[in-house]
């Protein structure tokens, strides 16, 4: 059972803080941060790409898989992109920061990879997806874990913890 910073076991009431100090705990440790480089660095990455090249990437890539409004999606895709990379390599909300991005994931498995397993095969659709699931596996691991010692997540309920602590004495 979680307790709050005070060290009352049960008495955090649900308030919106409480949640996400919840959200942000995490025990994990620093070597936590390589995760979050690998997989904030390559969402920020690609969130940027589809604004710097919208046809190959971007708009242009998303109507050519079949995406509908196109020109909505992938400009809000890569915003997606963009902002919780960044949360992801702050350690920031991060596992808030993982949800969207494990949607984008699915939606990019359904509109890419699946039509490659029912077209050519397993094995095919194995070797064009081998980033796709390293990234989804490195995304559950955070959603999971947590952020780890090395985030602003363990800053800011350590900074919370601390607080409380104080008044305590």
């Amino acid at each position: 059972m979680l307790s709050d910073p005070s060290g009352n076991i049960g008495s955090m009431s649900f308030t919106l803080m409480s949640f996400f100090y919840r959200l942000c705990l995490t025990s994990a440790p620093g070597a936590v941060l390589l995760i979050r480089l690998m997989i904030g660095s390559v969402f920020l990455s690609e969130g940027i790409q589809k604004f710097l090249f919208p046809m190959v990437l971007g708009v242009g890539r998303f109507g050519r898989v079949g995406i509908p409004a196109s020109d909505v999606l992938a400009p809000l895709t890569g915003g997606f992109e963009v902002f919780c990379g960044l949360l992801v390599l702050l350690g920031l909300f991060t596992r808030v920061a993982v949800l969207p991005l494990l949607l984008i994931m699915l939606v990019a498995f359904l509109t890419t990879k699946l039509p490659v397993l029912l077209q050519d095969g397993f094995w095919k659709m194995a070797h064009e997806a081998r980033t796709d699931y390293c990234m989804v596996l490195g995304l559950l691991f955070l959603l999971l874990a947590g952020a780890g010692k090395t985030s602003m997540d363990a800053w800011l309920t350590g900074k919370r913890h601390r607080k409380a602590v104080s008044h305590r004495q």
